[in-house]
């Protein structure tokens, strides 16, 4: 029996991703911001368009037979999208990945059913060991194979050119001024380009691109200078060939993005819209704020954030990995990581109505230097000890004097998505201490011992 709502398998999911407004990262950009959020596809990223795609092409086509095995060199997300068609199509799945790419990618592929052969990543392409030259030996070898190879295969960018350009089109209600993705296979953004294009040609395109990738230099010059061609970290962007899908007279410009920057951008989205992504989205958001001066107010810009976090925990979401390739510093730290060293204990306050002593007899127990004061919920100022050390010093006796007849300003109060070094602005010798809001009902401190003991 068939139910109205219900879908006869996992395929019929693919497509018809969100549209979301940015609203906290982007807030110095004119610019209304747009996330196209494709991890919301069934196999987390929007390479299940094109798998599914390439595999109904070869169907028709008559080169994938019933029985048939499906090779694929991939970064991953590709393999995870034939991973979803070849169980529910019946065909064996045998993915080939540079040894650069995370763990869990491999184990997702794995626990979806294929066979998954890690290559080494400092080889060239033509290399007999590279992930391509692997995946077009096995093809050669295996009788009834089939190798999409997505970097040539034009149901790559047909997939994007059928659904995805059409839908952030009628989402954007035909005002889209600007479309930004990050650039590997060629796929996503020359199909969304050629589409949006013919709808509008003054819609312009822009590609995220690697530090040690050829795009860029080869957009703008003609040449394919492999001196451009050196080892990186960002997965899923960039690449060391020219793939057929990507159509360079539909790209406007290729903007160059630093491992760094993709890695914090993509843990700034997770923290400051609910964005659990990849790595190289947080590599596509990084052209929006790098190219911000050529933004209006009356842009509309959509980003397409292409595949999920899940498979970055042990990479990017993960503060040994950054700190060891140097990417966590006070450049890219908010108040909440502070925040976070000593979450779990209260925040200590004092009435202003109280006298002095209690105040100081807190900040003995609690073993702290300042306090906030409080009024009717709200913070109305505060007592440190080189306060109280002066009014000693000055007037002698303390012990008649309440708390709002010493106390100084309110400390600042800043959001906890605060970056931290505009924290460390609003502490100087007078004001020791910085309130952060975690929420309506909760803040939290950040003292000047914690900002000096954040510096490494």
């Amino acid at each position: 029996m068939a139910y109205r709502k219900a879908y006869n398998n996992i395929l019929e999911t693919i497509g018809d991703t969100p549209l979301i407004r940015m609203n906290k990262i982007c807030k110095n950009i004119e610019a209304q911001v747009f996330a196209k959020v494709e991890y919301f596809n069934p196999g987390h990223s929007t390479k299940d368009r094109m798998a599914l795609q390439m595999i109904e092409d070869a169907e028709k086509e008559g080169t994938l037979k019933p029985g048939g095995t499906v090779i694929e060199c991939t970064s991953g997300n590709t393999g995870m999208g034939l991973a979803l068609a070849c169980i529910v199509k019946g065909y064996k799945l045998i993915c080939t990945l540079s040894d650069k790419q995370s763990k869990e990618k491999m184990d997702i592929l794995r626990a979806m059913g294929a066979e998954v052969i890690v290559c080494p990543t400092n080889v060239a392409p033509d290399h007999p060991d590279s992930y391509y030259s692997v995946a077009e030996r096995l093809n050669k070898e295996i009788p009834n194979s089939f190798y999409p190879f997505q970097y040539d295969n034009l149901g790559n960018r047909k997939a994007h050119y059928l659904g995805t350009g059409p839908e952030i089109w009628e989402q954007t209600e035909g005002k889209i001024t600007h479309f930004v993705v990050g650039v590997g296979t060629g796929g996503t953004i020359s199909g969304v380009a050629k589409y949006l294009k013919e709808k509008n040609p003054d819609i312009k395109i822009w590609g995220a691109d690697s530090y040690g990738s050829v795009f860029k230099k080869y957009h703008e010059t003609g040449e394919f200078d492999e001196n451009e061609i050196y080892p990186y970290i960002t997965e899923g962007i960039g690449e060391d060939i020219l793939p057929k899908n990507v159509d360079f007279d539909l790209i406007d410009h290729f903007e160059k993005v630093t491992d760094k920057d993709g890695a914090v951008y993509a843990r700034e989205l997770a923290r400051k819209e609910g964005l659990f992504l990849g790595y190289s989205c947080g590599s596509a958001y990084a052209v929006v704020e790098q190219m911000k001066d050529q933004l209006t107010k009356d842009d509309v810009v959509v980003v397409l954030f292409h595949d999920h976090g899940s498979r970055y925990v042990g990479k990017v979401y993960n503060d040994d990995w950054m700190r060891d390739r140097g990417f966590l510093n006070d450049r890219n730290k908010t108040a909440l990581d502070l925040v976070n060293k000593h979450g779990e204990k209260p925040l200590i306050t004092i009435g202003s109505e109280e006298p002095l002593l209690t105040a100081i007899n807190k900040m003995k127990k609690y073993e702290i230097s300042q306090i906030p004061v409080v009024q009717d919920g709200a913070f109305v100022g505060s007592v440190d000890e080189h306060r109280i050390f002066d009014l000693i010093v000055d007037k002698g006796g303390i012990d008649q004097k309440s708390v709002k007849d010493v106390m100084a300003a309110p400390f600042p109060v800043v959001d906890s998505d605060e970056d931290l070094k505009n924290v460390m602005k609003l502490v100087d010798k007078n004001v020791s201490a910085v309130l952060v809001k975690i929420d309506e009902h909760h803040h939290h401190i950040i003292t000047r011992h914690d900002l000096i003991s954040s510096l490494h």
